[in-house]
C-alpha cells in the first residue's frame, strides 16, 4: 500500500543551522512546556544531582567514579582497575557500546534527549538562564538586533557571568572525576603556582565548556558527536523515535475560523514544532540526523491539538512501521542477536571481575643476568618483582615457591614487603635452587603471594640453570 504522504526531500540537501551562503543560522527555540518537559526537568534534577555529588560519594572507602588517565588509575562503582586490568576495562567498554547499540536499535536516541550531559546542560540549564534573563525566542531575536544600550549590556553581562560561573562548576566536577576530589581541593585552596598543571587544566576545561554552551551549542550534536552519525546505521523502521504521524496529519491545511476542513489532515501547519526544536529541524520530514529526541516538538504539537479539539499524539514516540501498520514490534531478530551478545559480555565481565585478584605480582628476571653459583653449590637467579595493590588498605606480603619446597626465595634488603593502599611496590629477590634439582636449562616455578598467611595470588616464572651441574 502506498503511503498517503511523501516527505519533502529538500531538507536532505540543506542543514537547518546553515544558510545558502554557508553562514551560521542562530537557533532561537521557543520556550518549552508540557508533560514531557516536566518529566525531563525531573530526570535532569536527578542526573545532575548524581553528577555533581559523584566525586563526594564513596563505596567501601573508594570513589564512586575515578578516571585518572594521568596516573592510569580507574575506579568504577568502587572497583579499582589498573593497567594490569586492561582486559576488564576493554571488556567493560565493549559491553557498554553493545548496550548503547541495543538501546538505540530499540529506543532510538532517547539517551540524547534525556540523559546526555550536552543536552541536559544546554537545554535545561543554560537555555533556562537565557529565557530568564533575555526572554522567549522572539524577545531574544529583538535583543540581538537592538543597538548596544545599557539594557542590552546589562542582560548580556549578567547572562555570560552566570555562564562562566556554571562552566567553572562543571570544570571542577570533571577534574574531580579525573584526578579525585582531594586533588581538586588542593588546587582550589592553594596558589596556582603550587599546581600549575591542575590550574591550567581547570581554566582550559572552563573555557571549553563556556564556548560550547554559549556559542557552539547544537553544533556539538549536529557536527561533532559521533553517536549522531551512528544513528543512520543503528536505526531501522522498527526503532522507536520521535515520529510525526503522516497518515493522520496529511494533507496539511491552515485552520480557518468556522472551517473544519474535513478534507484536510490534523496538521494545521502552525510550525510550532519547528519553532520549539533546539536544532532547528522540521520533524514532519521524518527522522533526521539532527533530531535528539528531546520531545519539545511533542509538547508543542500536543498543546496545539488540545486547542483545536483534536487528539494528542500527532507527534509522538513511535516507529515508522508502527505508524504505517498500526502495531509496534520491539523484539526483532536483530534485537535478539544484540541481546544474546550483550548477555554473554555481561556474564564474562562479571565472572572475570569476581575471580580477579586484588593483589597482583609480576615476576621478571633481571635483564642481562644469567644464573650464579653460590659457595654451597646452589644455583641462584635474580628477579625484579612488582606488587600492585588494588585495594584501599595497606598490605604486607611474602613470596613462597609452591611447586618446589626446597627452593628458597629471599628479598634483597631488610624489612618486609609492604604495598601501600591503591599503590605499587617494587623489589628485588634471589631465588636459590639446590644443584641436584636443576634438570634443565629452564625450570618453571610457581610463586604464591601471601598476606597474613593466606594465599591471595600466584604467578609463574622461569628459573635458568646449567643443563648439567656435574
Amino acid at each position: 500500500m502506498e503511503e498517503l504522504y511523501q516527505f519533502d526531500q529538500e531538507f536532505k540537501n540543506t542543514i537547518a543551522t546553515v544558510d545558502e551562503e554557508g553562514k551560521r543560522v542562530w537557533v532561537y527555540p521557543k520556550k518549552p512546556s508540557g508533560r514531557f518537559h516536566k518529566l525531563r526537568i525531573l530526570v535532569t534534577v536527578v542526573l545532575l544531582g548524581i553528577l555533581f555529588a559523584g566525586p563526594f560519594i564513596k563505596i567501601g572507602g573508594r570513589p564512586f567514579l575515578l578516571l585518572n588517565i594521568f596516573e592510569r588509575k580507574f575506579v568504577i562503582l568502587g572497583q579499582a582497575f589498573w593497567p594490569q586490568d586492561f582486559f576488564l576495562l576493554a571488556l567493560l567498554l565493549i559491553t557498554f557500546f553493545v548496550f548503547i547499540i541495543l538501546f538505540t536499535v530499540v529506543f532510538g536516541r532517547v539517551w540524547c534527549g534525556w540523559a546526555c550531559p550536552q543536552t541536559l546542560f544546554m537545554e535545561m540549564v543554560f537555555r533556562k538562564i537565557e529565557y530568564w534573563i533575555e526572554g522567549d525566542a522572539n524577545q531574544q531575536r529583538r535583543l540581538d538586533k537592538s543597538p548596544w544600550n545599557f539594557d542590552k549590556i546589562k542582560k548580556r553581562a549578567a547572562k555570560h557571568l552566570i555562564f562562566i560561573v556554571i562552566s567553572l562548576l562543571i570544570s571542577h566536577t570533571v577534574m574531580a572525576y579525573l584526578i579525585g576530589i582531594d586533588e581538586v581541593q588542593k588546587i582550589v585552596s592553594q596558589a596556582p603556582s603550587e599546581h600549575w598543571a591542575g590550574f591550567l587544566g581547570l581554566m582550559a576545561f572552563t573555557g571549553i565548556f563556556y564556548w560550547v554552551f554559549s556559542w557552539f551549542r547544537e553544533q556539538a550534536c549536529i557536527a561533532v558527536c559521533p553517536y549522531g552519525r551512528l544513528q543512520g546505521v543503528l536505526l531501522d523502521k522498527k526503532s522507536i523515535a520521535v515520529m510525526y504521524d503522516w497518515l493522520r496529519g496529511e494533507p496539511r491545511g491552515k485552520l480557518k475560523k468556522g472551517n473544519v476542513q474535513d478534507e484536510k489532515g490534523d496538521c494545521i501547519d502552525c510550525k510550532l514544532c519547528v519553532h520549539a526544536c533546539p536544532t532547528g529541524i522540521d520533524i514532519r520530514n521524518g527522522t533526521q540526523l539532527e533530531c535528539v529526541n528531546c520531545t519539545a516538538c511533542i509538547d508543542a504539537c500536543d498543546d496545539v491539538m488540545e486547542k483545536v479539539n483534536k487528539p494528542k499524539g500527532l507527534i509522538r514516540y513511535s516507529s515508522h512501521d508502527a505508524i504505517k501498520q498500526g502495531k509496534q514490534k520491539l523484539f526483532t531478530p536483530r534485537v535478539a542477536a544484540y541481546t544474546v551478545v550483550l548477555t554473554l559480555l555481561v556474564v564474562i565481565f562479571v565472572f572475570s571481575l569476581a575471580t580477579r585478584s586484588d593483589i597482583e605480582a609480576t615476576v621478571l628476571k633481571v635483564p642481562g643476568q644469567l644464573y650464579q653459583r653460590t659457595e654451597d653449590g646452589n644455583i641462584t637467579n635474580l628477579y625484579n618483582v612488582q606488587f600492585v595493590n588494588k585495594t584501599f588498605e595497606e598490605v604486607s606480603l611474602e613470596l613462597r615457591i609452591e611447586n618446589a619446597p626446597e627452593v628458597t626465595i629471599t628479598k634483597v634488603g631488610e624489612g618486609e614487603t609492604v604495598v601501600p593502599a591503591n599503590g605499587l611496590t617494587e623489589g628485588v629477590f634471589f631465588v636459590s635452587m639446590p644443584k641436584e634439582l636443576v634438570k634443565s636449562a629452564k625450570t618453571t616455578l610457581t610463586i604464591g603471594v601471601y598476606a597474613d598467611g593466606k594465599r591471595i595470588d600466584k604467578t609463574t616464572t622461569k628459573f635458568l640453570g646449567p643443563v648439567s651441574t656435574d
